[in-house]
């Protein structure tokens, strides 16, 4: 039997974060699931039980670096270190217009989608060990090529940038045979993507996955998408 991967999934309470926990699990791997309030992650906790020794939860608030500092001390506690970890957590305002897209929002989802995956993974990276994969969950929207119009801005800005920590950290982890990845999930049926999206949590993941399995070092800084092709900066 293969040794079980040890992997962190962040924002692993719902979507696609809870679905990367599941298609983990079901694969035999053993799996650090974050969220903000573990006590209420009703989903997680039926795992919990369902997977004893293989799950644990801790909680995580990505936008406080004091949360990722505790959560890294925390860690070797229930983990000896980290095969895979799946930067999934993010944040999206809906309903911003150009003239009146608050301050606080670009703050908002610069800490959760950009600054706070840059800082878990520094925080992290002793953790990491050779030739691990680090995941950055992305979007189309962060895009520059792509951009087609002016829609969700705080979300897009701090996308774009959350690329740019892909490409940054894939050098920095370079000389350990990590690979790091930005990766575009496709328009999925979560409480962000919408009930009308094309793909449901499960299959979007299972894509992912593959691509992640599949990736070696010639990959490490690429954006690609579910299916594992090259999506433009």
């Amino acid at each position: 039997m293969p040794t079980p991967r040890r992997c962190l999934v962040t924002g692993a309470n719902r979507g696609l974060g809870l679905a990367f926990v599941q298609h983990l699990l079901a694969g035999g791997d053993d799996v650090v699931a974050t969220c903000r309030q573990p006590g209420r992650a009703a989903a997680l906790n039926a795992l919990v039980g369902e997977h004893p020794g293989h799950l644990h939860l801790l909680p995580l608030e990505l936008r406080e670096p004091r949360s990722i500092e505790a959560l890294a001390h925390e860690l070797p506690l229930v983990c000896d270190g980290l095969d895979l970890l799946v930067n999934n957590a993010g944040v999206l305002h809906s309903g911003e217009r150009f003239g009146s897209v608050p301050a606080a929002n670009l703050d908002d989802s610069f800490r959760s989608n950009a600054s706070g995956p840059f800082l878990l993974t520094q925080a992290l990276s002793k953790q990491l060990a050779a030739g691990a994969r680090v995941a950055n969950l992305s979007s189309s929207w962060g895009s520059i090529t792509s951009l087609e119009a002016f829609r969700t801005p705080t979300y897009a800005i701090s996308k774009a940038a959350q690329n740019m920590v892909t490409a940054l950290l894939a050098r920095a982890l370079a000389d350990r045979g990590i690979v790091v990845l930005a990766l575009n999930p496709g328009w999925v049926r979560t409480e962000m993507g919408g009930a009308h999206a094309e793909l449901s949590p499960d299959e979007a993941v299972a894509g992912l996955l593959e691509v992640i399995d599949g990736a070696g070092m010639a990959d490490s800084g690429r954006f690609l998408d579910w299916r594992g092709e090259d999506v433009p900066w």
